[in-house]
């Protein structure tokens, strides 16, 4: 259920349409009309949210009904490892609009700037609803470190530069992995977190990959005329992560306790 959550519910699909409408907009306009529509959408989308009910009747729990058994302290070695994994995934990530950007620009194609992303987001959104099409035998560390490996296989094909057509196709294929491994290391949070620190322990994970996000993105503009060395990257930040779980694995703590058996329903 996880991963149809992360990569097959209404965020994925954001993703899909998002790039399109600005790469739409700031083609048969101009940009700063595409920056003022994301805006305006970013703004009414925060409304929405603000005023529905769920945020409405939501309170915060004061400190007399926590509940006693909270652990005081959150972080542990293995949790740490994975975080810091998930730098390597949000580093991997990190650059594909400026990356899509600087592909458009040399290949006069200014769509492009919008096809990349919507093609990676797409992957994602296809491989979480295969994932969670079916119930696995395998233990969520088991397929964490498998679809890490995949997700670096994945970035190794975009080292070659593809051309305008053949990109979109060669972003998609890590991108079908991205929405597993994300889904796997919340169910390894959730079994690595002491009780009733699962929600904090959430948003660090996020918090993670938005690190390295940010990270990717930064080195991204400073390296864009390099196009080998900024197409080498994701696939080093793939590596990282991927080393990072494997020295995690061999900790006591990731032995699982439980499968994990996060799959939305049964392949009939």
């Amino acid at each position: 259920m996880l991963a149809l959550d992360t990569g097959t519910g209404t965020q994925g699909l954001l993703y899909i349409v998002g790039p399109l409408l600005v790469a739409a907009l700031a083609a048969s306009y101009t940009p700063p009309v595409a920056l003022a529509v994301t805006a305006a959408l970013g703004l009414v989308g925060t409304v929405v949210v603000a005023f529905a009910p769920p945020s409405r009747l939501w309170r915060p729990t004061s400190s007399a009904q926590t509940p006693a058994g909270v652990a005081r302290r959150l972080a542990s070695p293995g949790l740490v490892l994975l975080f810091v994994s998930l730098t390597g995934i949000g580093f991997a990530i990190g650059a594909m609009n400026v990356r899509a950007v600087a592909i458009a620009e040399r290949h006069g194609q200014e769509l492009l700037s919008g096809i990349l992303p919507t093609a990676f987001s797409t992957g994602s959104f296809l491989g979480g609803h295969l994932y969670g099409r079916r119930r696995w035998r395998s233990t969520t560390t088991d397929r964490l470190i498998g679809d890490g490996t995949f997700f670096l296989a994945g970035w190794l094909p975009l080292v070659a530069l593809p051309g305008p057509y053949a990109a979109p196709a060669a972003v998609a294929v890590p991108g079908v992995f991205l929405t597993v491994v994300v889904a796997c290391a919340y169910v390894t949070t959730d079994s690595l977190t002491p009780a009733g620190r699962t929600s904090e322990a959430y948003a660090w994970l996020i918090l993670s990959i938005g690190a390295g996000q940010s990270a990717r993105t930064a080195l991204a503009g400073r390296l864009a005329e390099q196009p080998l060395i900024t197409a080498a990257l994701p696939a080093a930040g793939a590596a990282f992560a991927l080393v990072v779980l494997l020295a995690a694995r061999r900790r006591p703590a990731w032995q699982p306790r439980r499968r994990g058996r996060h799959a939305g329903r049964q392949r009939r």
